[in-house]
Parts: structure tokens; C-alpha cells; sequence
């Protein structure tokens, strides 16, 4: 794991050393290990690197192949290397180093573009062919590992985060208003837009080329995968499925554990974490695990389940780990956003700062980390949100359902209120339109209310999971750790799509109508009743840890914010939000958005994910304003 960066000048003008160094060290958290540049003519490229696999001086990057054709900065893991290495040196090629670098190095050399079909892993690259005189980017089937990309006054930049393009001399930075509005409608960002104009990321499962022509330069896309979620044509029984998941679990697992380095895992008390942490527990002794509680003494209602540091502590002791965990209080998170907010640079998904502070414990002790991401998503862990799909009668109202509820923050009648003062321009961004574009490469003829559902397993896993990869690679390697997600193993997940729906979910048509945003006594009452969702996981997962683990009620991993920013917070919002004039004003009706966080500090509304987004862009429009 490291992060990668460099750029090209258009006009062919010789690259300076002195900006790659800048933009190096603007990533330096992401590679503490060592840092490397290469610099030849208009291109340069840079490197840090986060030793895990031969740590030795052999595996320094950017790495440059055999015949010298080829510079590659990598960042990730491929877990088949050894598989590919031994296929390669069967066709004549040879290795200096037990890296998985090189691996992608001699695999693109031998194969081309296609060598990313077989990588199985997570990975952001670029190549420079010295012979075409063009560069490759490359970002994994699900997007792990981000890569941003920009277009500026004549330079092609990239970069594993944007403040290494931003880092770089003379870059401007302008708010991107249309992804302003695209984020604080969703949460999160469809498209790949970021909250920086002209700022791209790459599409996950996508590679794209980029030919510097001076006249005419620009990267052509391809995708070379996607997320194809379908009921199978000939079904097996479901014992015979359980065994099959069983299998590749014990696989993919195994196969995320490779490391030179010490390797843990994180352990939430649910099933996910806690399955991954015991397998990965038979093969290591003392593995240590890790845990973030909450004090609830102020919290209320649903969110005083939010706390599972005594099921973590538990599992640790069934599975014999070295457990570690910490507890934050309503002050951690007003401590921890500055540096949150500048290592997130878009806070996607979620109140994300419980992850900032557990892997800051992690990376105390291993430099790896297993995550139990893609869970949920592959399987049907949101049961309460497919009742949207189960109950459509046409594609329209599916797509008009599924968009109102994926509406986190802002109520749509009066969105367009709160952006007033950029109104004119962003009139013609239609979110409608980018919800539904999500679907514009699937079929939009639906019959079953299993079709639909699998088209909610498609969105969730193409938009949300997402969110959550890349909050949790930002935030990770804030601290120089690693986060390997073993459900996302391709033989896994290839399984999990082809997985017949009613193996998933156990009342397709009894789904109850929940908003899982707004906690209260209803919520709170289905949340005791309902332990529907990854029917097939939890069957299988009882060969690793307790049946009140594996039957246990859906928690997410949050704090108790909407307790606590009406209460032990409150002054810490009135203060970044109501006093003075934020930066924030500038793009929102100053009217609207106080009445907005009122309702909540009143207790009128929760407004938690609204308010944790507010602190979150305010704090990072702060740090732009410099």
C-alpha cells in the first residue's frame, strides 16, 4: 500500500523535480517506508511507498522494467501474485524483487492492458510507455484504492489523493458548485465529480489511456468490469450454496493474509469482522484485534445499541486474540476534525470520524488491517431498504422511490432553497438524472421483485460501498495502515452476485417501510424484531463464531451523534455552523440552513448526517481559504 502521483506537461516542456517533490511529500503519510521519483523529459512520476512485501531495497518504486520500456507507480495489494509471477516466469520473465510491484510491472509488459482482468486485489496505478510515449491509469474492480486525476493550464496531473495535485505549483483550486449540490444531496458523489472543479477520479473497474498530445490531449475509458447481480438459470440447493461460500470465504481470507509485516484485524462485535477475525485467528498466534466503543451516558433511543465493545471483547476471547479498544466521548470528534477533514478531502458516506480514531489504534501495533467491508453490501445486510424495490410496479417509480430515500441530508422540496445563492449556476444539474445514471448501463425492464432487488444490490455496491472504500483508504492511510476487505476477493464476489436473492433475504415481500436515518421508538421496535438479511452468511458464519453473533439484530458502526450534537456538542456546532459568518454561507441561504440545524438542536428533527456533513465541508473550506 503507498501512494502514488506525477504529471506531464503538455507542451512538452521538461517536468521539474522540485513540483514532484512537493507533490510526494503532500502524500508522505501514505508511504512513510521510503519515496521515489522519476523525471525524463515532460513526464514525471512519484512515489511513496508503504513496505509490505519485500522490504528490502528491491521493491522501491517507481520500477522500472527489464527492458526499460515501462515506469510504474503502484499502490495496493494483488493477491494471485504468486499465481501470475509463476506464469510469467514460465514465459521467460524474471524478477528482482518478491514484489507484487513487479508482478504488475512484467504482467502488463507480457500481456498488455488485459494482464488487469486477472488481478485479483485492490490497486491504483499509472504507467508510462517510454516507447508510445502515453500513460495508462488503472483503478481496481471496486475501487479500494482511489485515484484523482485533473486537467490544468497545460499539465495532466494524478494522484492517489488530491492534495498531491493540489500540492503542485501554480494549481488552482475553485469549488466544484455542481458537486457541491450533487454531495449534499446524496451524501455522497454518484458521478466522479469531487467537491474541487476540474478534480476527476477514476471509475472503479476502469482503465483509461492518455496520449499527451499538445492539440489534443485527453483520456480515452474503458471499463473492464462491473457489478452484474442476476438470479442464476439452474439453481442448486442451499446447503450446496452455504458449502461453496464457505469455501471461497476460507479463500479469500487466506488469501489476504500474506504480509511481511505484523497483520490484525478490526473486530466491531458483528458477524462480518468478527468471522474474518476468527479465521484469520487460526493462523496466527495472539492476533490482535481491534475495537471503538462509545459512552452513551447522554445517548437515547436506538442509539444506545451502538455500543459493542463487550460483543468485540467476547468474540476475543472465544478466538484468543491480543484486543485492544478505545471509547470516545462527544468531544472526540470536534478534537479530530481538522485532521479528519483534511486527510478525507470529501467526507462521503457516514459520520466517519469512529474510523479515523480506530485505525489511529491500529497502526499503534500492525501495519495491516482486515476489514469487514462488502459484507452487507454483496449479501443484503440493508433489508429495509429493498422494501423500495420488492414493491415497484415499473422502472420510474423504482427509480423515484430509491431516489427519494438516497436523499441523506436534504429534503428535495427544499434544496434548491438552500442553494439560492449558486442557483443560476446549477439549474441544470438534474440529480434525478445522476441517480439514474447510475443505471444507464442496465436494463430497465424489470418483472420480479427479484430483479429489482439485485438492481438495489447493484446500485448499493456501485455507489455506497464505494463511499465506504474510500473513506476507509483515506482515513487508513492517514496513519500509515493498510485495510485489506477479504469480501471483496473476486472468486467471492463473482459468487455472491450469482447468489439466488431468497438466499439472502427471508421475507422479500414483508419488508417494513424504515428510515434508518431517523432513529426513534418505531425504528428502534423493528430493529428488535428483524433479523432478516445475509441469510446464507449468517448459516454459513456459524462455523466461526457464537449463534447470538450470527442471529444478532443489523448495527452499523456510528456514534451516538444525534444525541449528542443536541446535547454535549451543541455549543461546538452553534459555533461552527450559527456563529459569525462560515465559509459555508457563501453556497447556502443563510436562513434555510439555520432553520435546518435548529430543527435538530430542538429536537424537532434528526438532522445528524446533515450536520456531521455541514462541520465536515466548513472545516475543509477553512483549510482552503488559507
Amino acid at each position: 500500500m503507498c501512494g502514488i502521483t506525477g504529471f506531464i506537461h503538455l507542451d512538452n516542456s521538461p517536468a521539474s523535480p522540485v513540483w514532484l517533490k512537493r507533490m510526494t511529500d503532500a502524500i508522505a503519510h501514505r508511504g512513510p517506508d521510503g519515496e521515489g521519483a522519476w523525471v525524463e523529459n515532460n513526464v514525471a512520476i512519484g512515489h511513496r511507498r508503504l513496505a509490505i512485501l519485500d522490504l528490502s531495497p528491491a521493491g522501491r518504486q517507481p520500477m522500472i522494467s527489464a527492458d526499460h520500456r515501462f515506469v510504474l507507480s503502484y499502490n495496493g495489494e494483488i493477491y494471485n501474485f504468486r499465481e501470475l509471477r509463476a506464469d510469467l516466469e514460465a514465459e521467460g520473465y524474471w524478477f528482482r524483487s518478491n514484489t507484487d510491484s513487479e508482478v504488475v510491472l512484467n504482467a502488463i509488459a507480457a500481456w498488455g492492458v488485459e494482464a488487469i482482468t486477472r488481478f485479483n486485489g485492490m490497486f491504483a496505478f499509472a504507467l508510462w510507455d517510454r516507447k508510445e510515449k502515453r500513460m495508462l491509469l488503472a483503478r481496481d474492480r471496486y475501487g479500494v484504492k482511489p485515484l484523482y486525476y485533473s486537467f490544468q493550464n497545460g499539465i495532466f496531473y494524478f494522484g492517489s489523493e488530491q492534495k498531491a495535485i493540489t500540492a503542485a505549483n501554480d494549481y488552482r483550486r475553485k469549488i466544484d458548485k455542481e458537486g457541491l449540490l450533487e454531495y449534499f444531496t446524496f451524501q455522497n458523489f454518484f458521478t466522479d465529480r469531487t467537491l474541487l472543479q476540474g478534480m476527476k477520479m477514476v471509475p472503479a473497474g476502469s482503465y483509461a489511456w492518455i496520449d499527451p498530445s499538445p492539440s489534443n490531449a485527453k483520456l480515452d475509458f474503458y471499463s473492464y468490469w462491473d457489478f452484474s447481480f442476476q438470479e442464476p438459470a439452474a439453481r442448486s440447493s442451499f446447503r450446496e450454496y452455504q458449502e461453496e461460500l464457505d469455501r471461497l470465504f476460507r479463500q479469500a481470507v487466506n488469501r489476504q493474509l500474506v504480509a511481511d509485516v505484523e497483520l490484525g484485524s478490526y473486530l466491531s462485535g458483528g458477524m462480518d469482522s468478527g468471522s474474518i477475525a476468527a479465521l484469520a485467528a487460526q493462523n496466527f498466534n495472539n492476533l490482535k484485534t481491534f475495537t471503538c466503543g462509545f459512552d452513551l451516558s447522554s445517548a437515547s433511543g436506538i442509539e444506545l445499541g451502538f455500543d459493542e465493545r463487550a460483543q468485540a471483547e467476547a468474540i476475543s476471547a472465544l478466538i484468543k486474540s491480543e484486543h485492544y479498544e478505545m471509547v470516545l466521548k462527544a468531544g472526540d470528534m470536534e478534537r479530530a476534525l481538522p485532521r479528519m477533514a483534511h486527510h478525507l478531502e470529501e467526507p462521503r458516506v457516514g459520520q466517519s470520524y469512529p474510523n479515523f480514531y480506530v485505525a489511529q489504534l491500529a497502526s499503534k501495533f500492525v501495519k495491516v488491517v482486515l476489514s469487514g467491508v462488502g459484507g452487507d453490501e454483496l449479501f443484503g445486510g440493508y433489508p429495509w431498504r429493498y422494501y423500495r424495490a420488492a414493491s415497484c410496479n415499473n422502472f420510474d417509480q423504482y427509480i423515484d422511490n430509491y431516489y427519494q430515500f438516497w436523499h441523506r441530508l436534504i429534503p428535495n422540496k427544499i434544496i434548491h432553497k438552500l442553494f439560492a445563492p449558486i442557483l443560476d449556476e446549477v439549474k441544470n444539474v438534474w440529480t434525478r438524472d445522476i441517480f439514474r445514471d447510475v443505471f444507464k448501463y442496465k436494463p430497465n425492464k424489470l418483472n420480479t421483485a427479484e430483479e429489482y432487488i439485485n438492481h438495489s444490490l447493484y446500485f448499493e455496491a456501485k455507489t455506497f460501498m464505494h463511499g465506504v472504500l474510500v473513506v476507509e483508504d483515506k482515513l487508513s492511510m492517514a496513519h500509515g495502515l493498510e485495510t485489506r476487505v477479504p469480501f471483496l476477493d473476486n472468486d467471492l464476489v463473482d459468487f455472491a452476485m450469482r447468489c439466488p436473492v431468497d438466499m439472502k433475504l427471508s421475507n422479500i415481500n414483508e419488508i417494513v417501510r424504515l428510515n434508518e436515518n431517523e432513529p426513534g421508538n418505531k425504528q428502534l421496535n423493528y430493529f428488535q424484531k428483524t433479523k432478516d438479511g445475509k441469510r446464507i452468511l449468517r448459516e454459513s458464519m456459524r462455523s466461526y463464531i457464537p449463534e447470538e453473533v450470527t442471529e444478532a439484530i443489523k448495527k452499523g458502526f456510528s456514534a451516538p451523534d444525534a444525541s449528542w450534537f443536541k446535547g454535549d456538542s451543541m455549543e461546538y456546532v452553534k459555533r461552527k455552523l450559527l456563529s459569525g459568518r462560515p465559509h459555508i454561507y457563501e453556497f447556502m441561504d443563510e436562513k434555510v440552513l439555520r432553520e435546518l440545524v435548529e430543527e435538530h438542536l430542538q429536537g424537532k428533527q434528526n438532522r445528524r448526517l446533515l450536520i456531521w456533513s455541514l462541520l465536515n465541508v466548513e472545516q475543509w473550506l477553512s483549510e482552503l481559504y488559507v
